[in-house]
């Protein structure tokens, strides 16, 4: 079976975090999805409270990749690795977490570019 691409999740941290200010969420997201190898990409508001564990355990599967645009890795890791745990998901193998805070859009864009040819690499 072939592997599967990675898919994409941009938590945007409610819309509102000043780190995300210079970067346009849609152009982001729409470059992702057209242009990038990825099965899909979505968005989700805020991965880091009690919906985004609800989010986690009904959406993640083991052996999938996913690539997180979001905040720091270390806190995906912490926010996120637990609910993650309980359905059989890896966060060090199958999470790639990325900082896009405090930047332009065409520098995310070239950071999830460069995660996920990495990814791929990988494979």
């Amino acid at each position: 079976m072939a592997e599967q691409m990675p898919r994409f999740i941009m938590c945007f941290c409610t819309g509102k975090c000043p780190g995300f200010e210079a970067l346009d969420l849609w152009d982001l997201i729409n470059y992702v999805r057209n242009e990038l190898d990825v099965e899909y990409a979505i968005v989700h508001p805020q991965l880091c409270v009690d919906d985004g564990d609800a989010f986690w355990r009904d959406y993640a599967k083991p052996g999938v990749k996913y690539i997180v645009g979001g905040c720091d890795p270390r806190m995906q890791r912490k926010m996120f690795k637990d609910a993650l745990a309980e359905i059989g998901v890896d966060f060090e193998q199958q999470v790639t977490p990325l900082d896009l805070r405090n930047m332009s859009t065409t520098d995310a864009i070239k950071k999830v570019t460069e995660a996920v040819e990495k990814v791929a690499e990988s494979a």
